[in-house]
């Protein structure tokens, strides 16, 4: 019993104490790494049935100061009191976890899975729990019960795996390399993490600042989303495009739904079908669902949804979905923004000093736009090109995304900005969006509309 003792204490400090161990250590179902530094393991000598103090080590208590500063910044994040609860259990603290979990429940009565871990922890005084939700009490439950201990077995691995994940602040997102000032926050979903990042812009030549996050549900089928009906949550470059007040939905989505774009430009040209993307609550008869739950939606707790909504502007804040996220540092962060600033510059000005052929050469064989094709669009410059003595082409309030996931081998950006037009016979401003694509080590654009 005691061999047994020992090897449950080093699974749980393995996953809580941020190392690389697996979590099917503790949750044999589905296996994922989490690459994060490996602290030493010191297994504890018996069950943490008791409130004595066990000395915390750098990695426990760098995670549980991250829990408390969430905790201050606001008592009713649920998820960090569900953490906080399970650190404090795997540190030895049992009495504290308990209170705090019997604190959680009774603000959150409908958090079924705070409900589960609960029991698991006040059974932990009598006996072992080989796994959340496996204690013997469970044992006789009917299918379908089973089942649902399955779906808070696979919510609470999901929370885990996406909170332990998070990558430090010195690490940013590649998709996030340059947002207007007009954007005040973007939105970034890591559907392998079930996990939605907020980031702050921090202005010019500056890193986006994580400012916050959380567990998200996704499409029942993973993978990108191509036909209707096919449960799948879509990869792409969004925007919020409205909100829908609770009231004037059904009670599936909660408190509310932010529809976004799809399918925007990219997904059209892919033939891509489908529509009703959006970022929505979940059914009040409900605290949350399992990570695969939805029919392509990005689904929030209902708490967490009114939390989200401060940082959306319509049809400003950008959504970026991808399988996972591609962290890069804050250096290749500047270098990838002045390469891109640097080929939009170039487009200008072969484009105001109405030089054909260098304009042209920076359009792909593949490009398209509303009317055109790439040959046709060079038989339509040619022409407008002829009539102009001059043009005076400024480009304002840029915003650069990159685009996730996508089957080409060449990396792609979205481009939004302002364009503000001077010629000798037409002048006009408009919002403007290209689509580039990085062919033999040139940006060239894929796609040219308006906003």
């Amino acid at each position: 019993m005691k061999f047994k003792q020992i090897i449950i204490s080093i699974a749980i400090i393995a996953l809580f104490g941020l190392t690389g161990a697996k979590v099917g250590a503790l949750w044999p179902q589905q296996q994922a790494e989490v690459v994060v530094p490996q602290p030493s393991l010191q297994p504890l000598a018996s069950p943490p049935v008791v409130t004595a103090q066990i000395p915390i080590d750098l990695q426990d208590q760098i995670l549980l100061d991250r829990l408390n500063s969430r905790l201050q910044g606001n008592p009713d994040d649920f998820e960090a009191s569900l953490l906080k609860g399970l650190l404090l259990f795997q540190i030895g603290q049992l009495d504290d976890a308990i209170a705090g979990l019997q604190a959680l429940t009774s603000q959150a009565p409908k958090f079924q899975l705070a409900h589960l871990i609960l029991g698991d922890l006040l059974l932990a005084r009598f006996d072992l729990v080989d796994s959340i939700g496996a204690n013997g009490l469970l044992k006789s439950v009917s299918l379908e019960q089973e089942q649902q201990i399955k779906q808070l077995q696979s919510e609470v691995r999901a929370r885990l795996m996406g909170y332990l994940s998070l990558v430090d602040g010195v690490r940013v997102p590649r998709a996030l390399l340059t947002m207007s000032a007009d954007i005040r926050y973007a939105l970034v979903v890591d559907k392998n993490k079930n996990r939605l990042y907020v980031y702050h812009n921090s202005g010019s030549a500056l890193p986006p600042e994580l400012v916050d996050d959380f567990y998200v549900v996704l499409g029942r089928r993973t993978g990108d989303k191509f036909l209707e009906g096919d449960l799948k949550t879509p990869n792409g470059v969004y925007f919020v495009t409205s909100y829908l007040p609770d009231e004037k939905l059904p009670s599936l989505y909660g408190s509310g739904a932010f529809p976004v774009n799809y399918p925007n430009e990219y997904d059209h040209r892919l033939k891509k079908t489908g529509n009703g993307i959006w970022l929505h609550g979940t059914d009040k008869s409900l605290y949350s669902r399992p990570p695969l739950d939805s029919e392509g939606c990005v689904v929030l707790t209902n708490e967490e949804f009114t939390r989200i909504s401060q940082y959306i502007q319509i049809g400003q804040t950008p959504v970026i979905i991808s399988e996972s996220v591609d962290w890069i540092s804050s250096r290749e962060w500047l270098d990838q923004n002045i390469e891109i600033q640097a080929a939009l510059e170039t487009w200008r000005l072969n484009w105001e000093r109405a030089d054909l052929a260098a304009y042209l050469e920076m359009y792909s064989e593949n490009f398209w736009a509303k009317k055109y094709n790439r040959k046709s669009w060079g038989v339509h410059k040619k022409q407008v090109f002829s009539g102009k003595l001059f043009q005076k082409i400024d480009i304002s309030d840029i915003s650069v995304l990159v685009y996730p996931d996508t089957n080409k081998k060449e990396p792609m950006v979205v481009a939004n900005f302002n364009q503000q037009y001077r010629s000798n016979n037409f002048n006009g401003n408009l919002r403007k969006r290209l689509y580039m694509v990085k062919e033999q080590d040139q940006w060239k654009v894929l796609y040219e509309g308006r906003q």
